[in-house]
C-alpha cells in the first residue's frame, strides 16, 4: 500500500512538473509594437512613402497618425504614446521642448511653401505683392486656409497677409479649417473661391491651380523639425526611423513631392 501511494505521488509530482515547464511554452507571443509618428498633415503621402521604404529595409512596422501640429502636440502633452513627432513649424516643437517632452535636439528636416490656389477650372488670376485685391477676388467668397490661431499653414498665411497689408481687408472672410488639408479640399470642392495652402499640397491635388506664391520674405521660413519623443515606447526605433528620414532615400522621396530638404 505505501509503495502504491509512492508511486501514484511520484507520477503526480512528475505531471506537476512537467505542466509548469509546459505553461510558458504554451502562452501567446506578443507582436513587437510599430513605431508610431505624429505628423503633420502636409507630409501625408511623401512620409507613407518614406516610411514604408524604411519598414522594407527594417522589417519594422510603421504607423503615422495625420493632423495640425497643433492638436499632435497638444495630445502628446497629454500623455499620447508616440515615437516621433515631426511639426510644420518650429513653435509647435518648441512647445514640447519646453514641457521636457523631446528627447536631444530636434533636427530640421525639411522646407516648404506656401501658395494661393483656386478650383483647377477657375478663371482667377493674381499677382501676389504689396497690397494686391484678395478681398475683390473672392468676389464675396471665404478664404480656406489652416486656423491661423494654430495650425502652422494658416500661421505664415496671416503672416504673409500682414506683410502684404491685406490681412485686414480678408480677415473676416476666412475660412478657418482643421489643418491645411482640409483647406485644400474646400478650395477642390469649389466650395471656397480661394486658399492657401502649402506648395507640396498644391502639388499633389489635381483639383486645384496654384494662381500665385507668396514671397519667401513675407513669412518666416518653413521649416519641419522632427524629434524622438521622450516617452517614446519604441525610442532605439524611432532613432533609427529618424536617421533614415535624413537619409538619400527619404530625401529623394521628399524632394521629389516638392518639399525643401534642409538636413
Amino acid at each position: 500500500m505505501t509503495m502504491s501511494l509512492s508511486r501514484r505521488g511520484l507520477a503526480a509530482f512528475a505531471a506537476a512538473v512537467a505542466l509548469t515547464f509546459a505553461l510558458p511554452l504554451a502562452a501567446p507571443v506578443r507582436a513587437a509594437e510599430p513605431v508610431l509618428i505624429f505628423a503633420a498633415a502636409s507630409l501625408k503621402g511623401s512620409l507613407d512613402a518614406a516610411a514604408a521604404a524604411w519598414s522594407k529595409t527594417s522589417g519594422d512596422e510603421v504607423k503615422i497618425s495625420y493632423a495640425a501640429s497643433s492638436a499632435l502636440a497638444r495630445q502628446v502633452e497629454q500623455g499620447a504614446p508616440a515615437d516621433l513627432f515631426i511639426s510644420a513649424d518650429l513653435d509647435w516643437m518648441s512647445y514640447l521642448e519646453t514641457r521636457n517632452l523631446v528627447a536631444g535636439t530636434p533636427v530640421k528636416l525639411l522646407g516648404n511653401r506656401i501658395v494661393l490656389v483656386a478650383p483647377k477650372d477657375s478663371t482667377v488670376t493674381a499677382t501676389i505683392a504689396k497690397g494686391f485685391d484678395l478681398a475683390g477676388l473672392l468676389a464675396g467668397g471665404r478664404l480656406a486656409m489652416g486656423d491661423p490661431a494654430a495650425v502652422p499653414a494658416g500661421k505664415y498665411g496671416k503672416a504673409a497677409l500682414e506683410a502684404l497689408g491685406i490681412w485686414a481687408s480678408v480677415a473676416d472672410k476666412v475660412a478657418a479649417a482643421e489643418n491645411v488639408r482640409a483647406a485644400l479640399v474646400l478650395v477642390a470642392r469649389g466650395e471656397a473661391p480661394l486658399g492657401i495652402v502649402y506648395a507640396t499640397d498644391a502639388a499633389a491635388d489635381p483639383a486645384v491651380k496654384v494662381v500665385g506664391t507668396f514671397p519667401a520674405d513675407s513669412h518666416p521660413p518653413i521649416v519641419y523639425p522632427a524629434a524622438v519623443l521622450k516617452d517614446a515606447p519604441a525610442p532605439e526605433k524611432a532613432a533609427a526611423l529618424l536617421a533614415f528620414l535624413r537619409g538619400p532615400v527619404a530625401h529623394e522621396i521628399f524632394a521629389k513631392a516638392g518639399f525643401t530638404v534642409l538636413d
